[in-house]
């Protein structure tokens, strides 16, 4: 099948690849001439493990082409997927005008019968006012469907090859053929494919990332309910993960969700929410303890130096919103990097991918290293707030011999509570008691 693909973002570039990496020729359409460029010359421009692998071999199979010209991408394309930003609004609505626009240029253009998708993640009613969009301007035949994508950052190419579960909004039984047509490949186990209307599709998305941001937040609020108590979260967590009605996943505390789904998706729902004069409560509360939670290290941080922090000096490791992705969009590092420069103190960070799209929005107000123990120089503690897998069994004696002192503040519970006791580290995490030598 021919495919096009408007968009090459995080969502775009997955999918057009994947669509490819089963046979399919897909274009992918930008309006960035300079990323069309690099991606045609095999440059691959974002980091997402096991996404250059099939990207390459499928550029080289000339089944994945980029052009900046709508027309000549979409003219052969029996389906066009807008995978399009949707940027929050001040008001936490979704901004959809770059869909929208492409819609209307969509009309003017159309000559044959097509199925357009919205692949972005957008408020309920998306998919008439595309329909309406293109309508104004084309009077053939085309539907308008719903296709949600449920990607993870870090392991997007699984989440795509092997879906959990294919949701498509359509009341069109020739879509409908069309769709199953082009996903039959991806859900050969028996996974399925769940055919809805386009409202419950869309909102089926919001519904999902939403209830997983509620998830975290409810168990930060045990974890900083078990400081208190004296408990231990991570006891908690495996005594209630074991109960097939909730489940292992998402359970694991820390210093907040961050990224590009979870703090829009539930900003937008609240938003659609309140568009129809519905106080959506619990959403309105996840939102608050996610702001708090980023910054829970900073009251431990401040005691452990007498509240002040004037000329003291961090390492930090993890930028990146988690670990696998070069994201940093509401990572909550930045949050305490803000917090810590407004006490005085400095920061030299560390991140695996992530310290590129740092310095491009912080500058030079704090340091980069090159690796993990270069940030520990001069270092009055080390924050950690990313859980890189690198970060989890690190070379103890030379961080003793780096740090100036062997304190430690986790976000993320990379490290064993007994362990660090033996090592003499004074320790603090989420939801544990805190070590001190």
């Amino acid at each position: 099948m021919k495919i096009a693909v408007v968009g090459t973002g995080y969502v775009g570039l997955v999918t057009g690849t994947c669509f490819a990496e089963t046979g399919n020729y897909v274009t992918c359409v930008d309006i960035d001439e300079n990323k069309v460029k690099k991606l045609s010359g095999g440059e691959i421009t974002i980091y997402e493990p096991g996404l250059e692998k099939i990207f390459l071999r499928n550029l080289k199979e000339k089944r994945l082409h980029f052009t900046k010209d709508l027309a000549a991408g979409i003219k052969d394309a029996a389906v066009i997927f807008l995978a399009l930003p949707t940027p929050p609004g001040e008001d936490g609505s979704a901004d959809l005008k770059y869909i929208l626009g492409v819609a209307e240029d969509l009309g003017k253009i159309l000559s044959s019968y097509k199925v357009i998708v919205d692949k972005s993640t957008v408020p309920v009613g998306t998919a008439e006012k595309v329909h309406n969009a293109i309508a104004e301007n084309y009077k053939g035949e085309f539907d308008v469907v719903s296709n949600p994508e449920f990607l993870r950052e870090g392991v997007a190419v699984d989440d795509f090859m092997k879906p959990d579960r294919v949701v498509i909004g359509t009341t069109s039984e020739k879509a409908k053929k069309v769709m199953t047509d082009l996903y039959a490949p991806f859900v050969r186990q028996g996974n399925p494919v769940v055919f809805m209307d386009q409202r419950s599709a869309e909102l089926t998305k919001y519904a999902a990332n939403s209830f997983l941001a509620t998830k975290i937040s409810f168990m930060n609020e045990i974890a900083n309910l078990c400081e208190l108590l004296g408990a231990d979260v991570d006891m908690v967590r495996k005594g209630i993960g074991g109960d097939e009605r909730i489940g292992k996943r998402f359970l694991f505390p820390g210093i907040g969700y961050g990224g590009s789904c979870f703090p829009k998706d539930v900003q937008a729902l609240v938003k659609s929410s309140t568009d129809v004069d519905y106080d959506f409560k619990i959403l309105n509360a996840v939102m608050k303890v996610n702001y708090k939670q980023k910054l829970h290290l900073i009251p431990a941080i401040k005691k452990y130096f007498n509240n002040n922090l004037k000329g003291k000096h961090f390492a930090l490791w993890g930028l990146s919103f988690k670990p696998n992705t070069d994201d940093i969009r509401e990572a909550p590092a930045l949050n305490m990097i803000d917090e810590l420069l407004k006490e005085g103190a400095s920061v030299t960070a560390y991140d695996p991918e992530a310290m590129k799209n740092v310095r491009s929005q912080l500058g030079g107000v704090i340091k980069y290293t090159d690796g993990q123990y270069e940030a520990l120089e001069n270092a009055d503690a080390l924050i950690i707030a990313t859980e890189w897998s690198e970060f989890r069994t690190p070379d103890f004696d030379k961080m003793t011999s780096i740090l100036k002192n062997k304190v430690v503040f986790d976000g993320r519970n990379v490290f064993d509570l007994s362990h660090m006791k033996e090592l003499g580290f004074y320790y603090v995490s989420i939801g544990r008691k805190t070590v001190k030598p």
